[in-house]
């Protein structure tokens, strides 16, 4: 081996070396950020629940700090109306997205629409807020009756806003479906709908279900668009009036968390202290379904050779 040879591959070994350090550091730090987070959480919220008992708070129906009355339920109620509104609008909407430019649109099509479609992702989450307040709240109200702070029109923009999360990363899981099924189906006579929507969907269906779960964790931890919209209300979703409950104002984990941090309440005080209790349920919450989407993933896999 001639010695410019030799000095160019030990070059390259070092060049990985170095890489490889350089990864490994990014990923140690994003580790290390959500250890360091946890452990922030943590440390109030210990303090919190030697002040209140932690079944008061896991199990109360009312949230009023200014009386110390802890009760987190209707916060996670607030929460799960947003979240369960918002999946109405962005999972089917998502999914036929997705549909469309995998299986019907031209490469061209495509070229223009996806990075288009992505650019709601980039929009601040503020905008959507104003936007919601200020023109979809009175649309709406012209069909009903509505307050000006509501969970309808928090949630429709919400939905809006994860619609490309879900397109994206469904049309990223049916177009890695070999083409070889979608010939397969063809050939037996089934047609382009018939193909994308019992092949193709069904070969997909790990990706799209982890796609739906990871969208629905960003409309949970979703804050601007509801504390705007949604308003500040904290109560109990009334189960008798399904469709009611999403005219009146609500208050989610994240709302009541920018609440107690924007007042004037004491640092060290019960009041503020809560903050990181909600906070940590919040991410208790989120990563419980962050590993459910990764268990889903991994065992509807489909691996094809």
């Amino acid at each position: 081996m001639s010695t410019p040879d030799f000095t160019h591959n030990q070059a390259r070994s070092a060049r990985g070396v170095a890489f490889k350090a350089l990864f490994a550091l990014c990923a140690f730090l994003s580790i290390l950020t959500t250890v360091a987070i946890l452990a922030t959480l943590l440390y109030d919220a210990v303090d919190f629940f030697a002040a209140v008992s932690p079944v008061e708070f896991f199990t109360g129906t009312e949230w009023v700090p200014s009386n110390e009355v802890y009760g987190v339920w209707p916060l996670i109620s607030g929460t799960l109306i947003i979240t369960i509104g918002s999946a109405a609008i962005a999972l089917p909407i998502g999914l036929l997205t997705a549909i469309y430019l995998s299986e019907y649109a031209s490469e061209r099509r495509r070229a223009y629409l996806k990075p288009a479609l992505e650019v709601l992702a980039g929009v601040p989450t503020v905008v959507y807020g104003y936007f919601a307040l200020v023109y979809v709240t009175p649309a709406l109200d012209r069909i009903v009756p509505i307050g000006t702070f509501n969970a309808f029109s928090a949630s429709i923009m919400v939905g809006i806003m994860i619609i490309p999360m879900v397109s994206s990363i469904s049309e990223d899981a049916m177009s890695a479906v070999p083409d070889s099924l979608r010939q397969a189906s063809y050939g037996l006579g089934a047609t382009k709908f018939t193909v994308s929507t019992s092949v193709v969907v069904p070969a997909a269906l790990s990706g799209i279900l982890s796609s739906y779960i990871l969208a629905l964790s960003r409309a949970i931890g979703e804050t601007m668009i509801v504390a705007i919209a949604a308003g500040q209300t904290p109560r109990m979703a009334d189960l008798t009036d399904p469709g009611g409950m999403f005219l009146e104002s609500v208050q989610t984990m994240t709302a009541a968390m920018v609440q107690i941090g924007a007042s004037d309440v004491v640092g060290q005080s019960t009041e503020y202290k809560s903050l990181f209790a909600v906070g940590l349920t919040l991410f208790v919450i989120t990563f419980a379904m962050n590993l459910f989407s990764e268990w889903v993933s991994s065992r509807y896999r489909e691996v094809y050779r």
